[in-house]
C-alpha cells in the first residue's frame, strides 16, 4: 500500500515526533508536583534515561507511547500498513531496548513505574479514574514493590 503522503511530508510530521517534555510527560509530571513529589526530568545518569526521576524514592518512571513502546491490546499501538518491514524492526528495536533497561534499573534496585498513554488520556478523561491511578502510583513510590505498569 502507498504512503498517502509524500516522502518529504512524512519526513516533516516525523520531524514533529519529540522523545522529552511532551503533553503526556508534562501533564503527569504536573500532577505529581501538586501532590508534593519533586522530581528530576531525563536524568542521564540513570540506565534508559527515565521521563522522571525521584531520587528520594529510588524510582524510575517511564511515560510510553502506546505506538512507540507496543502495548499490548490497545488500540493506540497500530502498524502502520506501508513500509511494515521498516515499522516491525523499529518496533522490535524499542521493545528489546525497553527490557534491557527494565533489567539494568532493576540489577541496580531501581524502581520502576511505566504508565502508558492510554492510561494518561483515561485520567484526563475521569477524574475518579485519576484519583485511583494517582493513589495507586503514590502508594508505589513507598511500597517494596519493583515494578509497576499502568
Amino acid at each position: 500500500m502507498a504512503d498517502i503522503k509524500t516522502p518529504e511530508e512524512r519526513s516533516q510530521n516525523m520531524a514533529k515526533i519529540r522523545s522529552r517534555n511532551t503533553k503526556p510527560e508534562i501533564w503527569l509530571r504536573k500532577k505529581l508536583f501538586s501532590l508534593g513529589y519533586r522530581y528530576r526530568n531525563n536524568v542521564n545518569n540513570v540506565p534508559g534515561h527515565p521521563d522522571i526521576w525521584l531520587k528520594k524514592y529510588n524510582t524510575a518512571v517511564f511515560v510510553h507511547g502506546c505506538f512507540w513502546h507496543r502495548h499490548n491490546g490497545c488500540k493506540y499501538a497500530y502498524t502502520p500498513k506501508s513500509r511494515v518491514e521498516f515499522w516491525s524492526d523499529k518496533f522490535n528495536k524499542n521493545i528489546n531496548r525497553d527490557k534491557t533497561v527494565r533489567a539494568n534499573l532493576l540489577e541496580q534496585n531501581i524502581k520502576i513505574l511505566i504508565v502508558w498513554e492510554c492510561t494518561l488520556k483515561k485520567m484526563q478523561k475521569h477524574p475518579d479514574d485519576e484519583a485511583e491511578i494517582l493513589i495507586r502510583i503514590t502508594r508505589f513510590f513507598s511500597s517494596t514493590e519493583m515494578f509497576l505498569e499502568l
